[in-house]
């Protein structure tokens, strides 16, 4: 059957359509063994270096996605990366977004053996990088809205439209607490309380993944930052936090333990440091607490730059290559370099001179091979037609007016002021009354949502809305 999903509070359903069927569970262990037996310690190493889409193209896209031929092969046919991430300058129409990753998996596909790469991208709140994608209220607002079933149909439609580009893996949920109110990524989070981000942080996972990682209508989850990203001590992104035990395992930890149970398929670890220790380095985080407490069996993965950051950044490793054992060891299992290939180098060196087991390099390789079989790439690592037919459609905006309407709150109808009189002046005053970035925030179509170009045609200002 053609399963539907019915919308919140309006009535509507829209198809979506059948996804292909999943390789066999009990054939995956085979098909990881013989996999791994053909590949290199170069192939395996490869398969736990994620680039940004930076290092293969042209940096300027203002006209047309260029690959650069000398940096695409050293990429794909060099270095063999498993995974790619994001866009750069704009985002990409899904026809664009079509041709990269068929220029990207076509080359993969000529390597021997032949491994599909896995593309993420972080769809926060809608997806970002892509022109014409549903864009929702942020986490915040949604915490706001205090409604886990709104939660979980952003995130079903957000799947829907990642994977209509061809994109597999999405970086979200958040799961990080706002509790500190001098940090500037709050919206990207559900709040302060760990009850709520917790179920909240759930909803999200059921709705990128719960109809199978195969799906049409399905994504790779990544709860993040793992943990205590949300605290640093000095309010400025990527520094240290100070956090006694006791928070740490009353507020903090839960919400990703809960996550580990719910599904999540992959795990983005926190950029800074807890109580000295920096987070990537932390070998009782990555191993003892989420692989062994937890049980989490997903994959791991660093944040932006975070492996060499253990060098030039937290002064704990004396070098990049020991940055790189120190993460390793840790249990990361893929490193989102993301500029150069210096992890790869490293770690094949590192396994080279004995510092690090190669059995070690294959525990990493399985899981990534698992969830690339899993997201059903090895039998088509395309974009899926089915799924294109699930972008933009009508009913995703108005699940994102009712989702703006929910979260919407009012502290105090003062005088009665609400509803406005038809015949009011009103003062509308501030940077934001004329400009669709600030009411927007970061991951809206590009990083930082500043660029006014990238918004439909249709989205209106402040001023603009108000005058209607």
């Amino acid at each position: 059957g053609i399963p539907a999903m019915k919308m919140h509070k309006i009535g509507l359903s829209f198809l979506l359509l059948a996804a292909t069927p999943a390789m066999a569970t009990g054939s995956t262990g085979a098909a990881i063994e013989d996999l791994l037996s053909k590949m290199t310690l170069e192939q395996k190493v490869g398969q736990m270096t994620q680039v940004n889409l930076g290092v293969v193209i042209d940096r300027d896209i203002k006209e047309k996605v260029v690959f650069d031929p000398a940096k695409f092969s050293e990429a794909m046919s060099r270095y063999q990366v498993g995974s790619i991430l994001n866009s750069t300058s704009r985002a990409l129409t899904v026809d664009e977004w079509h041709e990269v990753i068929r220029t990207i998996q076509d080359a993969a596909l000529q390597n021997n053996p032949p491994v599909p790469v896995l593309y993420g991208i972080d769809a926060i709140h809608g997806v970002t990088y892509t022109k014409g994608s549903t864009l929702f209220p942020h986490n915040i607002g949604l915490a706001a809205a205090r409604n886990p079933a709104l939660v979980e149909q952003i995130a079903d439609v957000t799947a829907m439209e990642t994977r209509a580009s061809g994109i597999r893996w999405n970086f979200d949920p958040v799961l990080d607490l706002g509790r500190n109110p001098l940090w500037s990524r709050f919206p990207e989070t559900f709040g302060e309380d760990s009850y709520i981000t917790t179920r909240l942080g759930i909803a999200a996972i059921q709705g990128y993944e719960k109809d199978g990682l195969d799906a049409l209508t399905a994504v790779a989850s990544c709860m993040k930052h793992y943990v205590g990203y949300s605290v640093p001590e000095n309010g400025k992104d990527r520094t240290p936090a100070y956090i006694p035990d006791v928070v740490l395992w009353q507020h903090h930890l839960p919400p990703f333990e809960a996550a580990v149970k719910a599904g999540a398929s992959t795990i983005m670890i926190n950029s800074a440091s807890i109580n000295g220790m920096p987070a990537h380095a932390s070998k009782y985080l990555l191993t003892d607490v989420l692989r062994g407490r937890f049980g989490f069996k997903g994959l791991v993965v660093s944040d932006w730059e975070d492996v060499i950051r253990l060098h030039t950044r937290h002064r704990v490793a004396e070098s990049p290559r020991e940055a790189v054992r120190l993460a390793v060891e840790a249990g990361l299992d893929m490193s989102m370099v993301p500029h150069d290939f210096s992890f790869a180098d490293h770690l094949v060196d590192l396994v080279r001179s004995g510092d690090i087991p190669e059995e070690r390099v294959d525990r990493s390789v399985a899981i990534i091979l698992r969830l690339k079989m899993e997201l059903g790439l090895f039998e088509n690592p395309y974009a899926e037609p089915g799924a294109v037919a699930n972008f933009g459609l009508p009913a995703y905006k108005e699940l994102a007016l009712d989702a703006a309407r929910e979260s919407m709150t009012l502290l105090k109808n003062r005088d009665g002021v609400l509803p406005l009189a038809k015949d009011a002046r009103i003062l509308l005053a501030g940077p934001a009354a004329m400009n669709l970035g600030p009411l927007h925030g970061s991951w809206s179509y590009t990083w930082q949502g500043d660029k006014e170009e990238a918004y439909p045609e249709d989205t209106l200002t402040l001023q603009e809305a108000l005058v209607e």
